[in-house]
């Protein structure tokens, strides 16, 4: 008796990762240095799986003759060449048994950085003769140790320039003989710019330390070598490090589920929750994912997932011009998910989802715990009270939490799905681990940041992320995008003679756009079912987009900051369906000048929605095709560190 085929959307076994990195090294001569950047599930076609879905959701027990689509991995690789690393993005259909698909990525921009390629860097550095006499301006108190932390280049200066990685550097206390000494309290004020195809450090940049009125360039080198740290104070983070304890007025708060969790998860990455049924995938570059999440059996969104997050910098003095990150692109960040744990980073009743990375070798390696599933109590759901008889019904709001955690060197990120008993979804983050420092010099202020202690900069920042929703409402074929407002009415003796109505104007999105905010009109987004009405209000079943008009790119729209991410010039986009479109500032953020293949490149090829664009417009004109549409809020916040 032979196994069943697995589902179109579960995670990939052991068994079909080491068969796609087989099979595509099989593809070339044996000879080939081949460096393995990514072997993950190549989520089918949206025309290929929605059959399959609507034939699962009629019969959950789907046979296993249903047509179902081909079982594809994606595998990216580097060929390693003499002056260069070529970058193949290969499909291998593993129920043919072959490679289907191969292209060579664009030379520029660069592919993403792997957890190896990161660690490799320290060392690097600290055999350049280069990094060796860039340090050699300065003195370090006796017992510190350098350590770097690894960053992606950012814009850079020309667009012909090799990939490059660059480095913060700082100085580890080793007298405290502890692996987690904090370094963010000693920044040392040098950045090494290293040629990854060569590996060579080609520049150690010099950074300005001066505060307030003293200019943008960095102090000449002194005939001396610098002390550093006179002052510094430490600023430890392991409780066992700290100079006073840990507090100890806080009784134990305990959650406790006896009978267990309400909620099943199957192997294959399908939930049940409630009135809930989705499925859970987990992709290197976006981390948790879900797949036709429905309520009682009803489609709501075809997939949900969170997509980028640029970083840009407000730190006028080169190099800082360059310190902008995008978390998503430039590493990846289920590639830096953590490993979760009991107590730490959930609470109750927790399953965990494990999942396969890749090795440099394209071997599997196993990940432990990188989502985590759990309820949450949050408060009140519902509440009245019978003021005539004081007798009171309130509903306890329970969610179901889908999270997941990566570290980015100093910051962790938290994301999060949330699902609750009213039909609501709601879509979580949340930054917390260390601020991105730099040094200043003693007893000076910078308008550039705030001082944190002695020596030490936190320097203004953005966090901007967008998520991307492909909606399904009661149908993965008819979903409208409608924006609504709230408009006052002037005053008029016939219709409005108090002057206390106001009116809600409703626009269909016919074709792509993109959506700003605007609270005083409380403008919304909905996603509606055209066909589909609700027996009571006679309207269209729906739902609505309620994101926070939070402040957007604050970096000049010319400069190359914003152009490399457009998608955070607007709150929200609107684009058509294409398959493997899933990230909003393009597929190459790394060493990016512009943005490509993003938002705004899909807002311009013009795709159309409904029927009446085609009508208005000839087919969609600007060379578009009628798709469904696709949204992708951008939120986030405006970090100046404060202390008090």
């Amino acid at each position: 008796m032979h196994a069943a085929p697995p589902h179109p959307l579960a995670p990939l076994s052991a068994h079909e990762f080491t068969r796609a990195r087989d099979l595509v090294v099989k593809s070339y001569d044996s000879t080939q240095p081949i460096y393995f950047r990514q072997i993950s599930l190549q989520e089918p076609n949206k025309e290929s799986l929605v059959p399959f879905l609507e034939a699962e959701h009629a019969d959950s027990s789907v046979a296993e003759d249903t047509p179902r689509p081909a079982r594809c991995v994606r595998v990216e690789h580097d060929l390693i060449k003499q002056d260069r690393h070529e970058v193949v993005r290969s499909v291998v259909d593993l129920d043919a048994g072959k490679v289907v698909s191969s292209d060579v990525a664009p030379a520029y921009p660069y592919p993403y950085y792997t957890p190896d390629e990161f660690s490799q860097f320290l060392d690097h550095c600290l055999r350049s003769d280069l990094f060796k006499d860039a340090m050699s301006e300065f003195a370090l108190p006796e017992g510190f140790e350098v350590t770097i932390d690894p960053w992606p280049y950012g814009p850079p200066e020309n667009e012909d320039d090799p990939r490059y990685m660059q480095g913060l550097v700082f100085a580890r206390d080793a007298r405290k003989e502890h692996p987690d000494a904090n370094h963010y309290g000693y920044p040392i004020p040098i950045i090494p710019v290293m040629d990854w195809v060569t590996k060579k450090v080609v520049r150690v940049d010099r950074l300005a330390t001066g505060g307030a009125g003293d200019g943008l360039e960095p102090a000449a080198r002194g005939e001396k070598p610098r002390v550093l740290f006179a002052g510094a104070k430490s600023a430890e983070w392991i409780p066992e490090l700290l100079e006073q304890p840990v507090r100890d007025d806080l009784k134990p708060l305990n959650v406790v589920q006896p009978e267990g969790a309400s909620f099943t998860v199957q192997p294959d990455g399908l939930v049940d929750w409630q009135r809930w049924r989705f499925r859970i995938g987990f992709s290197p570059r976006e981390g948790a994912v879900l797949h036709d999440i429905c309520y009682e059996n009803r489609p709501i969104l075809y997939r949900l997932s969170f997509s980028e997050l640029t970083v840009p910098y407000a730190d006028p003095r080169s190099p800082f011009h360059r310190k902008q990150a995008f978390d998503f692109g430039d590493g990846g960040v289920g590639r830096q998910a953590n490993s979760l744990a009991l107590g730490c980073d959930c609470l109750g009743a927790i399953h965990y989802i494990d999942t396969l990375l890749t090795g440099p070798d394209g071997s599997p390696v196993p990940t432990k715990a990188v989502i985590c599933l759990h309820e949450q109590d949050n408060g009140i759901l519902w509440k009245h009270t019978n003021f005539r008889t004081d007798k009171a019904v309130v509903a306890r709001a329970r969610e179901l939490v889908v999270q997941f955690i990566c570290t980015l060197a100093n910051y962790e990120y938290i994301f999060a799905y949330k699902l609750d008993l009213a039909g609501g979804i709601t879509l979580e983050t949340r930054a917390t681990g260390m601020l991105s420092i730099v040094a200043i010099d003693a007893g000076k202020t910078s308008p550039y940041g705030n001082v944190v202690t002695p020596g030490v900069l936190a320097q203004n920042h953005q966090h901007i992320f967008a998520a991307r929703i492909d909606p399904a409402i009661d149908s993965y074929r008819d979903t409208q995008v409608v924006v609504e407002e709230s408009h006052g009415v002037k005053m008029n003796p016939q219709t409005n003679p108090h002057g206390n109505f106001y009116e809600v104007r409703r626009q269909i999105v016919h074709r792509s756009t993109h959506v700003d905010a605007e609270p005083r009109l409380n403008r919304t987004i909905k996603l509606e079912n055209p066909v589909n009405k609700h027996p009571s209000s006679g309207k269209n079943r729906g739902y609505k987009i309620t994101a926070p008009a939070t402040q957007l790119m604050l970096a000049d729209p010319d400069s190359i900051q914003s152009q490399r991410a457009r998608f955070a010039q607007h709150n929200a986009w609107v684009t058509g369906h294409r398959d493997g479109e899933f990230f909003v500032a393009g597929e190459f953020t790394n060493q990016s000048r512009a943005e490509s293949g993003g938002v705004s490149d899909m807002m311009r090829r013009g795709d159309w929605f409904t029927e009446e664009a085609d009508k208005k417009n000839g087919h969609g004109g600007h060379g578009g095709q009628k798709s469904s549409p696709v949204v992708w809020p951008v939120f986030g916040f405006t970090h100046k560190a404060v202390t008090s």
